[in-house]
């Protein structure tokens, strides 16, 4: 399954749902999910964080903010004050 972008345009509580729908599809399959919006992702067993073309970062939603990198800040930024 390939989702690309499945949130970007809707409202908090229409991500949820989506969201809620998205992972009873993918049980099971090996899904391909490009995102911006990082709650989307975050529970996935492998991130691949692509900047500028290039693979910069890899790795699960932990691992990543372990690293205090490129995808740490942005995660950061998205959700400061929550």
């Amino acid at each position: 399954m390939i989702l690309d972008e499945a949130t970007s345009s809707v409202d908090t509580r229409t991500e949820v749902l989506i969201q809620e729908a998205m992972n009873a599809l993918q049980q099971e399959r090996t899904s391909f999910v490009v995102a911006h919006r990082l709650s989307t992702i975050r529970k996935a067993d492998q991130i691949v964080v692509v900047n500028h073309g290039k693979i910069i970062e890899t790795g699960n939603h932990e691992s990543l903010m372990n690293q205090k990198g490129f995808y740490a800040a942005l995660y950061n930024s998205q959700f400061a004050g929550n």
